[in-house]
């Protein structure tokens, strides 16, 4: 409850008349609200004791200045603790209005859901509704100057003296999210700080331009959080995009920082654009620049517009409140981590951070402005969206159908459509054709014995397209990042986009109730996804001898794959049967009980064909400067808190002399690897794989082992232009030729050998997502599990010279040294942690190959 002056004075005369002790108590609150109410709102230099631009602000000061500012301004500031990240740091919303709004914000919020249908709920109206601008900072750590300039904007959002702010917020709702990222933050305050002496130095030599590894951009696993709004991967992406999908805003700003000699950017964005950004969403991001333009020119500061950032993948801060009918954009400011307090450019001007922070303050306020005026049209035209979409207008896929053998695979995409909000259900005619995402076919469609299916004809029917196409069409091959991410193929399920709209009832539970196996015997887990590697772990990790079929066998009738685990008594502590049926609830699979190791068809349990893994293996990921962040990143992630199964990270630099022998694993990331080049370093990991450990490189770890004495080797490029004229080249085309030969991420399809362990679980086909311009040859003396072929191509942008060079070649394999093995991933199947169908991949290199 919060109490007036005029309320405590009246409980402080009621309360001496009748209990001394408790009149002290209030004239003690009066005091307190009394010098609460003198100090008033407080600007950020006021608060903090500093200007800001002086110094970097650690983020626990950020929250604190937030919660200051409410405390002063109840009447027009809300703050909502929506999370916590890895670390334990505060994830905070602020909603910002007049006071009337404040008061009926939930009105607010249940009236724009409203207007786009959600829930069923199509009541909202656009007569005086506020539109909704949301700002994010800080998204990537040391990108720092956005949460000092989002303390700045707060300030002048509920200052009284700003009548220009009063205006726009007379039907305008603020809502800042001052840092989306708290954990890289302040790995990089807390560095520089540490780094920095009495005065800042601007040369760029200077060790404070210098941020060591991992740097602060990503998370606590280094992970991008700018890449991950779709995907939801992350803690902190999952927490946040919970409450951006409860609100759905018209405006959303990301603000970002690039190089030291880069000026600012801002909308409108570069192509290419997805085809489903609508003309209004277009015109409004043009819209947007010309207000920022005007400041930006008033005050001589550079930017420029329409290049380099473009709308296309699905999981930035700015795509994916566009494919959710919002105005979503990035802004750039000059600066990032090499930016410190201030940094000489190539210009030679001295870029300070009180510049970056007055850039973003400035175009942060410009779009609430430009948001104010245009509240009419911006809450039509979003209303629009939606109507359109539950009407599937421009649609044309109207259903798209997802099948899998594997409950579990399924329930995975359904996890990833609930945490965007897209709605799913169960077909109830099976006879249809549509597009077959294998065969890239008209052809009838196979159930495979679970399926979700999705309709174009609801409110999210734009971002489930995005989602589900089987080709996204590239206008502009320049793009920022991946241009391929299709559902089907990154889940390892068979699809069909259906030009009909078809009949979808509510989904019910795919598997219903699993019954417990009891034995004296043994329990079979048919091993089909990830959930039985993650079954696997479990019951290593509680001391479950685990056995494995490398061939197919048949008991009781039912068949059962390669790869199927077996938990047997034999040679098992007392309390197995128990174990293995924990596992099975736990990971959501459905456990065969056995009787006898007689088989009807193929090898008895007693087989050489049924291998043991006898006991947990010790896995170790090379990490730390020489490995990339985010490689390294994804594999720790993976292991944490997918697979739930430990690992020790060692720092490249002690590979010399970590003793790898108390190792059964040994991972190396994608990586710039300087001690693979050491023939001493090459020689130790050689001798750990012939003793019988297991080496697994992945990506450009894989490109350096090719340029030293390993099994693998990249294939030369025999097709190059060697004509006397082909060093002619011309100056203006030089970005069109480069494209020529690029591929920011594609997707291609592999013959796959799933007769071998690395690949149990899998049909004979897997998509990965080829990012690289690099082709290995065929393994001589080793596996090639998963092979590119000839017209292997399947979605995405590859350039016209590269596309026809992509063939014949491994991507994944497994060469066999000594008493051990290396496996080898030329491509990430790991890829950002979205790539589920990858998962399975890499469990497989860890704990079947080689036993």
């Amino acid at each position: 409850m919060e109490y007036s002056l005029a309320m405590i004075l009246a409980y402080i005369h009621h309360s001496f008349l009748y209990d001394m002790k408790r009149a002290l108590s209030f004239i003690i609150l009066f005091f307190c609200v009394a010098v609460s109410q003198a100090q008033g709102l407080q600007s950020p230099e006021q608060y903090l004791g500093y200007p800001l631009g002086s110094r970097y602000t650690r983020h626990y000061k950020v929250v604190e200045y937030f919660k200051a500012v409410a405390q002063a301004k109840p009447d027009m500031v809300k703050l909502e603790k929506y999370g916590e990240t890895n670390e334990g740091r505060e994830l905070l919303l602020t909603f910002i209005a007049t006071p009337q709004n404040l008061q009926k914000l939930e009105t607010i919020r249940n009236n724009n859901i409203g207007l786009t249908g959600i829930g069923g709920n199509t009541s909202g109206t656009v007569e005086n509704a506020p539109a909704i601008v949301w700002l994010s900072y800080n998204v990537h750590g040391n990108e720092t100057s956005s949460s000092e300039a989002a303390m700045l904007t707060l300030f002048a959002l509920t200052d009284p003296n700003n009548a220009q702010t009063k205006e726009w917020l007379q039907n305008t709702v603020v809502v800042i999210d001052p840092c989306i990222n708290p954990d890289g933050r302040d790995r990089y305050v807390n560095w520089f700080n540490s780094m920095v002496g009495t005065h800042y130095n601007p040369d760029p030599i200077a060790r404070e331009h210098s941020e060591p590894w991992p740097g602060g951009r990503t998370n606590h696993y280094n992970f991008d959080l700018n890449r991950d709004w779709a995907w939801q991967t992350q803690v902190e992406s999952q927490q946040r995009m919970k409450k951006y999908n409860q609100w759905m805003p018209q405006v959303h700003v990301d603000f970002h920082e690039q190089g030291i000699n880069e000026p600012y950017y801002f909308a409108p964005a570069a192509d290419p654009y997805h085809e489903v950004i609508t003309p209004w969403q277009k015109d409004f991001q043009v819209m947007i620049g010309k207000n920022n333009a005007k400041y930006f020119d008033k005050n001589g500061w550079l930017f420029f517009t329409k290049e380099r950032f473009d709308l296309l993948y699905p999981s930035y801060g700015d795509t994916y409140p566009v494919y959710n009918g919002a105005i979503g954009m990035t802004f750039e400011q000059g600066g990032g981590p090499r930016g410190g307090l201030g940094v000489i450019n190539e210009d030679k001007d001295t870029l300070t951070l009180l510049d970056r922070l007055t850039h973003h303050y400035t175009t942060g306020l410009s779009t609430i402005e430009t948001a104010s005026k245009n509240r009419q049209k911006l809450l039509e035209e979003f209303k629009k969206y939606f109507d359109d979409s539950r009407n599937a207008k421009s649609a044309d896929y109207k259903t798209y159908v997802l099948t899998s053998k594997d409950a579990n695979k399924i329930k995975a995409v359904e996890k990833l459509l609930d945490q965007n909000g897209i709605e799913y259900g169960r077909l109830t005619n099976k006879n249809f054709r549509g597009m077959n995402y294998i065969t890239g076919k008209e052809d009838a469609y196979g159930d495979e014995g679970f399926h979700v299916a999705i309709s174009a004809y609801q409110p999210r029917s734009v971002m489930a397209r995005v989602l589900l196409e089987p080709k996204t069409v590239v206008t502009d091959s320049n793009t920022y990042d991946i241009t391929a991410w299709s559902v089907p193929y990154a889940y390892g399920v068979k699809g069909y986009a259906v030009k009909e709209k078809l009949e979808i009832t509510k989904a019910v539970n795919l598997m219903g109730v699993l019954n417990e196996a009891r034995s004296s015997y043994g329990v079979l887990i048919p091993y089909q996804s990830l959930n039985a590697a993650k079954a696997m772990g479990y019951l290593l990790q509680n001391g479950i001898k685990v056995r494995f079929a490398e061939k197919p066998f048949t008991y009781n009738g039912k068949n059962f794959d390669r790869g199927t685990l077996i938990i047997l008594k034999t040679s098992n502590p007392a309390n197995w049967n128990d174990v293995a049926n924990e596992a099975c609830k736990k990971y959501n699979l459905q456990p065969v009980a056995v009787e006898t190791g007689f088989m009807d068809k193929g090898a008895d349990f007693g087989s050489p064909d049924v291998k043991i893994i006898n006991s947990a293996l010790k896995v170790a990921l090379i990490t730390g400067e020489q490995t990339s962040s985010g490689g390294a990143g994804e594999v720790w992630h993976f292991f944490e808190k997918q697979l739930e199964y430990p690992i020790t990270l060692i720092n490249a630099a002690d590979m010399g002399r970590a003793n790898f022998k108390n190792f059964d694993v040994l991972i190396l990331p994608d990586g710039n690897y300087r001690s693979l080049g050491d023939k001493t370093t090459t020689d130790k990991l050689k001798d750990f794989v012939r003793s019988g450990g297991k080496l697994i490189a992945i990506d450009n770890a894989v490109s350096i082992m090719a340029g030293a004495d390993w099994g693998i080797k990249i294939k030369e490029d025999k097709s190059e232009d060697k004509t006397e004229y082909a060093a002619l080249k011309k100056y203006g085309d030089r970005e069109s030729q480069s494209l020529t030969n690029s591929i920011p991420g594609a997707i291609y399809r592999l013959d796959v050998d799933n007769t071998h362990p690395l690949a149990f679980g899998y049909p004979d086909y897997y998509f990965t997502l080829k990012q690289d311009n690099t082709v290995f040859e065929f393994l001589k003396d080793g596996w090639n599990v998963g092979v590119m072929k000839k017209d292997a191509y399947v979605a995405g942008f590859a350039g016209s010279k590269l596309k026809a060079k992509l063939k014949d070649g491994i991507v994944f394999g497994v060469q066999d040294i000594g008493a051990g093995n290396v496996i080898y991933f030329t491509e990430d199947p790991l890829f950002r942690n979205f790539w589920e169908n990858g998962k399975l991949l890499f469990c497989n290199a860890v704990f079947l190959v080689g036993q």
